[in-house]
């Protein structure tokens, strides 16, 4: 293993006592196995991040680990997009020649990647129906990191035919599941405490992102960081932070971008410029996918963190920002209700007005914003950190692939 033991060493300091060591074990157990990782985009949106961050670390740890990426031109990315909203249930339109492309591009990119691994982890449904060039040998797990609980009809039939040839399914949370008739495992997504967007910083280094950003921080900064898509509400978020104004002077930052595979986000973002109108208070920042410094500045900076999202997969802007000792107040959906513990770790909200509330009861309370922080930072090191992620999926492998 050479010099890679440091790699992994440097994680004792964050994550609970014990966890690299039982992580070194359970590797012993797993060395010399394939995982291949499938997904439809390295940059931008969670999946990517996260492979980012585990693959290399799971070489590390002596697993041969690759990630491959597939490719498709818009039609197909258009038609995976309406496949993301159907399967969140907002009822989309599919026509036998945009399910028949999807099948098209998913066999070009088999032949293409011929993937292939002791255990080979399809992420999300833009690949899925790979399984249908799959090899004799090795298992197959599809990971869904989406919302399943009530999809539309149609395209979840559709899906599940190639689902079901699956020899386990993996999903973030247990109400997004579907029955099937395979093993289901339950695996949270995570964060990289080392990583650029979670990496201790300096004061200096935030001042000095905060200036570049022109954002001034004279005054309470309420912050959503994510794409610009309308399941996260930033027109929500502009509204709640109206109503807050009145009694508290806020400024707003609403920092995002857009995801390679997701076609909506420009319209998104013309919309929320449009209802931040002429407001000096109010910031709509488009950056790059891999704006991670900046994020982790922003997140520092803020006082309160909002994820007000009305569908989410799971939301890991939440753990972020608890990592940075913040309070979040989040939409009641998804990932987000593991993620926040209710008026301990900050609040769950399912409105406009909610939102405003437990906004104003935090700004007027900073020894409970502080406590919430601290708390929050607890919650994530002991459940949303790569290194239990890592546990994850090294047991997956080996329990699979006994």
């Amino acid at each position: 293993m050479g010099n890679s033991v440091l790699g992994i060493d440097a994680y004792r300091e964050v994550a609970p006592k014990g966890t690299i060591d039982f992580l070194l074990r359970l590797a012993e157990r797993a060395r010399g196995r394939r995982f291949l990782h499938v997904n439809s985009t390295r940059y931008g949106g969670g999946v990517a991040e996260i492979l980012t961050r585990l693959v290399p670390i799971m070489g590390e740890l002596g697993i041969k680990a690759d990630w491959e990426v597939i490719e498709g031109d818009p039609e197909f990315f258009a038609t995976t997009k309406a496949f993301h909203n159907a399967l969140q249930g907002t009822e989309q339109v599919f026509t036998e020649a945009m399910l028949e492309h999807y099948l098209e591009v998913n066999r070009a990119n088999a032949e293409r990647l011929r993937p292939a691994g002791d255990l080979v982890l399809i992420h999300d449904p833009q690949p899925a129906a790979m399984i249908e060039a799959r090899p004799p040998e090795g298992k197959w797990v599809w990971r869904c990191h989406i919302d399943l609980s009530t999809p539309q009809r149609r395209a979840w039939a559709f899906l599940r035919r190639h689902v079901l040839r699956y020899n386990a399914a993996v999903f973030s949370l247990p109400a997004f599941a579907q029955q099937l008739p395979l093993p289901q495992f339950l695996v949270y997504p995570s964060i990289d405490p080392l990583a650029e967007k979670n990496r201790r910083m300096t004061k200096g280094e935030i001042a000095k992102i905060l200036a570049n950003l022109q954002i001034p921080d004279d005054k309470p900064i309420l912050l959503q960081v994510s794409r610009f898509d309308r399941f996260k509400d930033p027109i929500g978020v502009i509204n709640a932070y109206r109503l807050v104004k009145r009694y508290h002077d806020v400024r707003l930052v609403l920092a995002g971008g857009g995801a390679a595979d997701d076609p909506e986000g420009a319209q998104v973002l013309a919309e929320v410029r449009e209802a931040a109108g002429r407001d000096p208070d109010v910031y709509v920042l488009d950056l790059p996918s891999n704006a991670h410094l900046q994020i982790n500045a922003l997140q520092r900076s803020a006082t309160i963190v909002i994820q007000k999202s009305t569908r989410e997969g799971f939301g890991l802007t939440v753990a972020e920002a608890m990592w940075k000792g913040k309070p979040v107040i989040g939409g009641a959906t998804g990932g987000i209700t593991v993620q926040i513990l209710y008026g301990v770790t900050g609040y769950t909200v399912n409105s406009v007005e909610g939102c405003a509330y437990r906004i104003r009861h935090l700004l007027s309370n900073p020894a409970l914003m502080r406590k919430m922080g601290e708390a929050g930072r607890e919650h994530v090191r002991r459940n949303f950190l790569v290194t239990r992620h890592l546990r994850d999926y090294l047991s997956l492998l080996v329990h699979l692939t006994a």
